[in-house]
């Protein structure tokens, strides 16, 4: 039976190194109050004009394709999973077939929408396609470039602090290995609490949404103008062009959700906690980390965090960890490693892997 292995791996974050003091220089925040509620002291921001998110998405995947041992005419089908595309379309997926100078392939390009999920979701889809043998080699990218769009000032330092840019990649490929693979995968989602996490502005809604936000004024919905899909005065004297999070109550939702589809994932898999090798949860945030790895009743060797020098990379995040984990030799042939993720949506995931 055909199972789907990740044959290369590789991942890029951009030189530019952004300390929490250097924040302070721009906003009302302390270096000790990022620590104390995130865990994060440093991030990446990747250089303006010269990188993207595309063109951080194509170096980690020159790396994987190389680990991979072949060529960039092999890949037969792209997997583009970000929050942040270069544009509001076409997608990431083409931009990276072009970037990486494939464009006289065959290859299709998806391009997935799930934010921190992004990457586990993904995972299942291509495993689906090489389970089905549709495709024998999917580039699987996890990208963001969130400096390019956040909110440098007092009014968006909950979520400014949080976040950094970086891209992750992997070569999926069939495997007829016993007990090697992705032996499992779950995904999940709830739209209820969509505008707890969103970034609402610009977008198609004509204000539809802004009732949900209690912080936004009312301005006389549906009396709006054509046009709102995209920026307006409007939005950029009462920020709406940024991300919004009510942090608290993602929190709330997120340590309830991780343990769930880890145990989910695992049970489908026909194992349980103490079969777990290495835990590779999104980086979200250090103390739900530290929360989950406590439920779960890990040792600090079991669980891999990067959070406190890349920040939340969000889509990029778990394949940047992954790689980590795997160039400092923590994760080795036959390990049980299990990923999951929760994001804005909300939406999350899991997936147990023999690697």
């Amino acid at each position: 039976m055909l199972r789907t292995k990740i044959a290369g791996i590789g991942y890029y974050v951009p030189e530019k190194v952004v300390t929490n003091h250097d924040l302070t220089k721009v906003m009302d925040t302390t270096d000790e109050w990022i620590q104390e509620r995130t865990g994060i002291v440093e991030r990446r921001y990747g250089k303006k004009h010269e990188e993207t998110t595309t063109t951080m998405a194509a170096r980690a995947a020159e790396v994987a394709i190389e680990r991979a041992g072949i060529s960039k005419e092999d890949i037969d089908f792209i997997i583009f999973a970000t929050l942040s595309p270069d544009f509001y379309f076409p997608g990431c997926g083409v931009l990276l077939q072009r970037e990486l100078g494939i464009t006289n392939s065959e290859a299709g390009a998806l391009d997935i929408r799930n934010q921190c999920s992004g990457f586990v979701y993904g995972l299942s889809v291509g495993d689906q396609f090489v389970r089905s043998g549709m495709y024998k080699n999917i580039l699987l990218v996890g990208s963001e470039m969130h400096s390019m769009g956040l909110d440098f000032s007092t009014r968006g330092r909950n979520v400014t602090v949080i976040f950094g840019d970086g891209a992750g990649a992997v070569i999926l490929q069939p495997t007829e290995e016993e007990g090697r693979g992705i032996l499992s995968t779950a995904l999940h989602s709830d739209g209820t609490y969509a505008e707890k996490l969103a970034f609402v502005c610009p977008g198609a809604h004509g204000g539809y949404h802004d009732k949900y936000i209690e912080e936004t004024p009312d301005y006389g919905f549906p009396d709006v103008e054509y046009g709102e899909m995209f920026i307006t005065e409007r939005m950029m004297e009462t920020g709406m062009l940024f991300p919004n999070m009510e942090g608290q109550f993602v929190f709330k939702m997120a340590v309830q959700k991780f343990p769930e589809v880890i145990l989910e994932t695992l049970d489908k898999a026909g194992l349980k906690k103490e079969d777990i090798n290495m835990l590779i949860p999104h980086q979200a945030n250090l103390r739900i980390s530290q929360f989950v790895q406590r439920r779960m009743g890990l040792r600090d060797d079991q669980i891999w965090n990067n959070i406190q020098k890349f920040g939340n990379t969000t889509a990029a995040s778990i394949p940047i960890a992954l790689c980590e984990a795997v160039e400092a030799g923590a994760v080795k042939k036959g390990d049980v490693v299990c990923l999951a993720a929760f994001g804005s949506g909300f939406t999350w995931g899991g997936a147990v892997i023999r690697w």
